[in-house]
């Protein structure tokens, strides 16, 4: 018999995992695709990690411990997490993503630049700002490289003795008089004192008796390859960014790592859809979308196409996180609905959901996230 099963070892339950056997805990996880896979949310290269959160300040004291934490884990991992670039929260001083971002950062006293429009194409001139764009700039923004991070979380998890069993799908779950036991699809029957459940787009399905009220969003990334002055897009030149400027969505971009080219995709799509029924393949007009929104605020950073990947974002109601014990179930722990916005926030989830799955209670901020906030919808 375990002490915890970890069903998911993407970057929410990798992260468990490992902050789990780093308490001596015996953990087994459980991972229907094989590590550090790209069939749910944690792929793509790059995520941006941020500080003056726009979404909502109580957000900043988690990102602030996972910024500790992602540091902690490159240093035992020997490998790079994350890169520094800075951060540009770019609109009308009145946009949703300014004043948010400005909340945020007022509140904690985080360091950070109010920039103009010329401030703006002064330091970066590969921009091309509009007139009455401003930015909130703050440097601690940056990339962190997701396959890498969850890859680093499985090592150490291994490393403190957990057992890591990957193309394990599992199919249910149910409580008993010691715990919970968990069935898998090739028959296998696991037992533990505590279930810790991080099942991405899949949530919906290994918690079903709660009926959360998610919705799996298609989402799709793209590269693009300078078309002029390669220089002015490396990392050195060029801070990860956030657009809000009036348009149907957001869009969001990173500078050239490595030559990979420019990232670029808009936060958000409203096409819905499912684990099992996801489109992989991407469209010309998805293409074209990106690439114009793109040129007109880097206009020599659009040349060739590069590539495109799809993921997909698991949504809230309000786009909030869904962290908590299961309000029927109380040896099992849920962590999901982290609506495009949550990979940032593996490294203090994982150790969150390790306070949980012990103590049932965490010193960590975390009451916006309840599951039982859609109880009376």
């Amino acid at each position: 018999m375990y002490d915890d099963i970890v069903v998911g070892l993407g970057g929410m339950g990798s992260a468990a995992a490992a902050h789990l056997a780093a308490r001596g805990r015996h953990v087994l996880g459980l991972e229907q695709f094989t590590p550090a896979h790209d069939r749910g949310s944690s792929h793509g290269y790059s995520r941006i990690i941020r500080q003056a959160y726009y979404e909502d300040p109580a957000y900043v004291p988690l990102i602030l411990r996972a910024y500790e934490l992602w540091a902690n884990l490159e240093k035992s991992s020997d490998e790079p997490l994350y890169l520094r670039t800075g951060g540009l929260m770019v609109g009308k001083e009145d946009s949703e993503l300014v004043q948010g971002s400005l909340r945020s950062a007022r509140e904690h006293g985080l360091k950070h630049e109010l920039l103009d429009a010329k401030e703006i194409m002064r330091r970066y001139p590969a921009t091309a700002p509009r007139d009455n764009d401003v930015a909130l700039f703050e440097l601690p923004a940056g990339i962190l490289f997701p396959e890498a991070c969850v890859t680093a979380h499985l090592k150490l998890a291994t490393t403190l003795g957990a057992e890591l069993r990957f193309t394990t799908e599992v199919m249910s779950w149910q409580e008993t008089p010691n715990g919970v036991s968990v069935s898998t699809a090739n028959g296998e029957r696991f037992e533990a004192q505590r279930l810790v459940l991080c099942a991405g787009a899949w949530l919906q399905q290994v918690a079903a008796d709660l009926d959360l009220p998610l919705r799996v969003e298609r989402n799709v990334m793209h590269w693009f390859q300078p078309k002029s002055h390669p220089e002015l897009f490396g990392p050195g030149r060029l801070p990860v960014y956030i657009l809000d400027r009036q348009q149907r969505f957001m869009m969001y971009g990173f500078p050239d790592v490595g030559g990979a080219g420019l990232k670029a995709a808009f936060h958000h799509s409203e096409i819905y859809t499912t684990p099992q029924e996801l489109d992989r393949t991407v469209a010309p007009a998805e293409i074209e979308a990106v690439s114009s929104a793109l040129a007109e605020w880097l206009p020599a950073g659009v040349g060739n196409h590069l590539a495109s990947v799809v993921c997909m974002y698991t949504l809230t109601p309000d786009l909030h996180f869904v962290i908590g014990l299961h309000p029927h179930a109380p040896n099992v722990v849920i962590a999901g609905g982290f609506s495009g916005h949550g990979f940032k926030f593996c490294s203090v989830v994982g150790e969150v959901l390790a306070d949980l799955a012990i103590d049932g209670t965490t010193r960590h901020p975390i009451e916006l996230f309840s599951p039982m906030r859609f109880s009376g919808r």
